[in-house]
């Protein structure tokens, strides 16, 4: 068995405490700031596991996206007919971001059911396994920027010092898939089918998201369609990462204008951040009720 640093041998909460959501929610919250050091060798195993047995290895955060882009370019531009300015780039926008969504979120739900030996045998806080796992998706994220370079080869007009604010929109979507990561993790636990759910879920999820199209070019006639894809999460994440990347599209009296790279939604991104440290508070206090019985039903 692999060994871990020792300081993942600390107690986990008895099984006959009395459980207390704020009193959980705090324990969290200190796990996971105060076990750095566990963290920084979870999040270096989960790299080298996922890409260990692969020729190219982190290499693919380059390739795959490139080819996703290339096919959304081909059902899009040939296929639908429809015309957007560099359209590569504006694709590129919601790829990108996406295959970090989706391969973090599904390494972060299975990362306690994948480790049922070291839960057995080693009493640490479980709540590092899906944290670890969003952390080291995010370090491949970062490695997937030599892909949006390289698209921007063919689009240099296009860059501007918006590309700054990346971290702004990044840190949003972090919060946003470390809630539903501790959550999903928990629920995989005692519900195999969360995973195989989650994948179909994901799927429908992106194609509802305005990832190969634009809010604004819902036709006007569509106004509570529009509002309700405003809910959307990943609405307001891809037309912001669209606008300082891409630019933006308006739509004045049923014409849509393309903008410049700008600014994103600033309101939108604080709510959807403030949305989901709530919810990553909840998720916590959901995961550490459930964390006892690990040991047990795995």
């Amino acid at each position: 068995m692999t060994s871990v640093p020792t300081e993942a041998s600390a107690s986990s909460r008895p099984r006959s405490a009395r459980y207390r959501p704020l009193n959980a929610i705090v324990t969290g919250l200190g796990e996971i700031a105060g076990r750095r050091r566990l963290t920084r060798y979870l999040v270096g195993a989960n790299l080298k596991r996922t890409h260990a047995d692969t020729l190219f290895g982190q290499l693919w955060w380059v390739l795959d996206p490139l080819l996703q882009m290339a096919v959304y370019i081909v059902l899009v531009t040939i296929i639908f007919a429809r015309k957007t300015p560099d359209y590569p780039l504006f694709v590129f926008a919601a790829v990108l971001p996406w295959k970090w969504f989706t391969t973090g979120l599904a390494d972060a739900t299975q990362s306690i059911t994948t480790r049922q030996q070291l839960i057995r045998q080693i009493q640490f806080p479980k709540i590092i396994l899906p944290t670890s796992a969003i952390v080291a998706e995010t370090v491949s994220f970062a490695f997937g920027m030599i892909a949006l370079a390289i698209v921007y080869l063919f689009f240099r007009d296009r860059i501007t010092g918006w590309l700054l604010l990346m971290p702004v929109v990044a840190g949003a979507q972090f919060l946003f898939t470390m809630a539903l990561a501790i959550f999903l993790s928990a629920a995989n636990a005692f519900f195999r089918d969360t995973q195989n759910i989650e994948r179909h879920a994901l799927r429908l999820w992106f194609y509802l998201s305005p990832g190969l199209y634009s809010l604004a070019q819902i036709e006007p006639s569509h106004k509570i369609i529009q509002d309700l894809l405003r809910l959307n999460p990943f609405a307001v994440l891809f037309e912001a990462y669209r606008a300082i990347i891409w630019g933006s599209e308006v739509s004045i009296n049923g014409t849509i204008t393309d903008l410049p790279p700008g600014p994103p939604d600033f309101t939108a991104l604080a709510a959807l951040s403030v949305v989901s440290v709530g919810l990553i508070l909840v998720s916590i206090a959901i995961f550490k009720k459930a964390e006892p019985s690990f040991a047990r039903i795995l």
